[in-house]
């Protein structure tokens, strides 16, 4: 069994940053964990994700050269750098875990998920 627990969000004006973290318990039971977030009305998008082991990373191109996501494995913790944050990004964020092997995209593939943590960026 895998808990999640981010932390961080809050509100911030528009071009500011954010780091978002992800407390880990059980991290034993996942290979992977990624971030997505999911606006008013909105589906839950894939942000980025990385393996424990060897730190491999995969972002989506809606984010790349914002966001660095980055891991603590003394910590059990991964971690969500956000730059020049826009209007746009509001969202709740959510951390996931994956048991499978390798960096997924999708929603379903991920097993334990986080409470969700508010970003709220103002124009």
């Amino acid at each position: 069994q895998v808990q999640l627990v981010e932390s961080g969000g809050g509100l911030v004006q528009a071009g500011g940053s954010l780091r978002l973290s992800c407390a880990a318990s059980g991290r034993t039971f996942s290979n992977s964990v990624g971030w997505f977030r999911q606006g008013p009305g909105k589906e839950r998008e894939f942000l980025t994700a990385i393996t424990w082991s060897a730190g491999n990373t995969h972002y989506a191109d809606s984010i790349k050269g914002r966001f660095t996501i980055s891991r603590d494995n003394a910590k059990n913790t991964v971690y969500l750098q956000m730059n020049s944050l826009k209007s746009e990004d509001t969202a709740v964020y959510y951390c996931a875990a994956r048991v499978g092997y390798g960096l997924s995209t999708i929603v379903p593939q991920y097993n334990y998920w986080g409470q969700g943590t508010q970003v709220t960026v103002s124009s």
